[in-house]
């Protein structure tokens, strides 16, 4: 992981919502993105078949703020944290479910 996310940790008050008991799965997402609606369901079909794995969505354009300090340039963009919050893994555009799974690995 390159850039100032690396070693960041994002808490329940960064993301809204409490993290994962195993790892957490955010995805900055905006409304007329499509290839967000298909990670969506990507991100919540792994969060469902791994106990302890949420998944969160995060509106980009609410998040402004957050947005502009990770540098989140296109959505969707998809952070994998592990139980603490770390930062282990990012990834921009639609990811595939097998490297999903994968992503977690470094993070459970």
């Amino acid at each position: 992981m390159r850039g100032r996310e690396a070693g960041r940790r994002l808490g329940a008050a960064d993301i809204g919502e409490r993290l994962g008991e195993r790892a957490t799965l955010v995805q900055f997402s905006s409304a007329f993105c499509q290839p967000c609606r298909a990670t969506r369901r990507v991100l919540a079909d792994v969060a469902g078949m791994v106990p302890g794995v949420r998944h969160v969505e995060i509106d980009a354009e609410d998040r402004l703020d957050l947005v502009r300090e990770l540098r989140v340039l296109k959505t969707p963009t998809v952070f994998v944290l592990d139980a603490a919050g770390q930062v282990v893994r990012r990834a921009v555009g639609q990811p595939r479910k097998a490297d999903v799974i994968a992503a977690l690995g470094e993070a459970v």
